[in-house]
C-alpha cells in the first residue's frame, strides 16, 4: 500500500525544494551526536513546533531503522495499530516500512494489531518523517499509532518492542505536543513537571501529574511506551534539548501550546 502525504501544504510545504529550505532552518550544527535510545519530539505545524523538532533529530545519530509512536488524533483503526507494510510518501520520497520489525512486534504483543485505519489520516507520525529523511538516506521504519490508555497494555508493547530490538541499532521516537491552549507560564508550569519525568526516565510520575494537574499532553501514551522501553533497554536519563510554545510564532502567548524535545540515553 501507497500512503500518500496527509498534511503537506498544511503543516509542512508540499514543494520539496521549499521543504528542505523551511527544514535547514531548523537544523544545528552538532559536534558529539548522541547515540540514543529514543527521543520525544513534537508534531505540530514546523513554523510552530519545527525549531524544537530540528534540535532534537539535529542531536541524534539516526540509525538504519527507526519506530515511530504517535497518538491517534482521529480515533480511527485499532487501539495498538501497527501498520505492517507499505511506503510512506512525503515530498521529500518514499520511507518503506520494516515489515518483518512490524509483524515481529505484532506477534510478540498481544494487545497489538496489524491495522492501516489509525493510520490513514493521522499526521503524529507522518510530520516526524521529513525531518528524518533530510538527515538520513535509506532508513526504514514502523509505525504505531496509539489510543489506548492502559498502563498494563502499554506496558506490555513497551517490553515487546525491548525485546525484539535489544540486539539491533533502532530509534524509538515518540511523537506529542504538551500543554495545549493555556497561558505561556501556566503551561511552562505544568510541562516542566513532564519534561522532569523524562529526564528522571519515570513515566509512572509523568500519568501521576497528567491527572493530578489535568495536563493536555496528547502524546502520552507514546511517551509512557519510549520510557519503559528505553529503561528496558539500558537507557539511565532523559536530556531536554529544546522548550518552546506556539507563542514564539504566534505572537500570542495566551493561548499556546508547549513543544518539549529529548533524548533518551
Amino acid at each position: 500500500m501507497l500512503r500518500e502525504a496527509q498534511v503537506a501544504g498544511m503543516f509542512y510545504e508540499r514543494d520539496a525544494p521549499a521543504l528542505k529550505k523551511h527544514i535547514s532552518r531548523y537544523i544545528i550544527k552538532v559536534e558529539n551526536k548522541y547515540k540514543t535510545k529514543g527521543v520525544v519530539v513534537p508534531h505540530a505545524g514546523y513554523i510552530y513546533s519545527g525549531k524544537t523538532a530540528g534540535a532534537v533529530f539535529s542531536s541524534i545519530e539516526i540509525p538504519d531503522l527507526v519506530i515511530i509512536l504517535g497518538p491517534n488524533h482521529t480515533g480511527l483503526g485499532k487501539s495498538i495499530s501497527v501498520m505492517a507494510e507499505g511506503i510512506w510518501r512525503t515530498p521529500l520520497g518514499d520511507c518503506k516500512i520494516n515489515e518483518p520489525m512490524a509483524n515481529e512486534i505484532i506477534k510478540n504483543c498481544k494487545f497489538a494489531a496489524k491495522d492501516i485505519y489509525a493510520h490513514l489520516k493521522e499526521h503524529s507520525i507522518e510530520v516526524e518523517l521529513p525531518f528524518l529523511q533530510f538527515l538520513k538516506q535509506g532508513f526504514s521504519f514502523v509505525p504505531i499509532c496509539l489510543s489506548e490508555p492502559d498502563l498494563n497494555k502499554l506496558s506490555n508493547l513497551a517490553i515487546s518492542i525491548a525485546d525484539v530490538i535489544k540486539d539491533k541499532e533502532v530509534l524509538l521516537v515518540a511523537s506529542t505536543d504538551l500543554t495545549h491552549y493555556e497561558e505561556a507560564k501556566a503551561a511552562e508550569k505544568k510541562d516542566k513537571l513532564i519534561l522532569d519525568s523524562i529526564k528522571e526516565l519515570n513515566p509512572e510520575k509523568m500519568v501521576k501529574y497528567l491527572y493530578e494537574y489535568d495536563i493536555s499532553m496528547c502524546g502520552w501514551m507514546p511517551v509512557y511506551v519510549l520510557l519503559t522501553a528505553s529503561k528496558l533497554l539500558g537507557a539511565k536519563e532523559g536530556k531536554i534539548i529544546s522548550y518552546t510554545n506556539s507563542g514564539e510564532a504566534t505572537g500570542d502567548y495566551e493561548q499556546v501550546v508547549g513543544y518539549g524535545g529529548a533524548v533518551i540515553i
